[in-house]
């Protein structure tokens, strides 16, 4: 496996606060990992600045060995945790228009995606539920042939079959030596899907360890140890 993130002293400040505190974190390739923590934590100032969506106060972050800017945005496939879709367009048009913007992406895989969730591409956002417009835009993220996909919040709001299909989503639309960074509130619901998790705490990382460590030498389930943890 080779290095595939890497976090250096990364701090982010908004006035006094530090939301992060001078992160140190490695992520390798081939995995799919956990960004766990309560409202607060760092979690999202986090993926932002992995997305170059906030700049760090200090330190540093790099995407196979180069800064946040251009290039790494070319390697990585990013599911915000809200929809910023428009709700007016049909999703054969908006498939076009990341057709047209990513060089990544996979028009078939994409229609092969909506024909096995039943989703009709000429319909409208608009006029869709909202578990089938989370379907959709992580079928657009999915159909990326990227490096790193980083999903904010996945299953949040749908319901538990609608979970279902997203977690099988992402399971059966991702290259093994991509690796996947999901931050979630709903741990039991992806506990098995998970190789490594990060517990993050007051812009701190309090653990960073891998699910079969937890399991053997912790005997526990992530979800046990985060509630532990965070006292939940």
């Amino acid at each position: 496996m080779s290095t595939l993130l890497e976090c250096k002293e990364l701090t982010k400040k908004f006035g006094k606060k530090a939301a992060l505190d001078q992160i140190d974190l490695t992520l390798e390739s081939g995995h799919i990992i956990g960004l766990l923590g309560p409202n607060g934590s760092g979690k999202t100032t986090l993926i932002k600045i992995i997305n170059g969506l906030l700049t760090p106060s200090s330190g540093s972050v790099t995407v196979k060995g180069a800064p946040i800017g251009v290039e790494s945005k070319k390697v990585i496939s990013y599911l915000p945790d809200h929809t910023y879709l428009n709700m007016g367009l049909k999703v054969r048009d908006i498939i076009d228009y990341f057709e047209d913007f990513y060089a990544d992406f996979d028009t078939v895989r994409a229609y092969d995606m909506l024909a096995k969730l039943s989703i009709n591409p000429n319909d409208k956002l608009k006029t869709m539920s909202k578990g089938t417009k989370e379907k959709v835009q992580l079928i657009l993220v999915m159909s990326r042939h990227a490096d790193l996909y980083v999903l904010d919040e996945p299953i949040a709001g749908v319901d538990p079959a609608a979970r279902d299909y997203i977690l099988n989503t992402i399971l059966a639309n991702y290259d093994e030596n991509a690796t996947i960074l999901i931050s979630t509130h709903l741990i039991a619901d992806i506990e098995n899907i998970l190789d490594q998790v990060i517990f993050i705490k007051n812009g701190h990382i309090c653990l960073n360890s891998s699910v079969d460590e937890i399991r053997e030498e912790k005997g526990t389930s992530v979800d046990a140890l985060f509630r532990e943890v965070f006292k939940c």
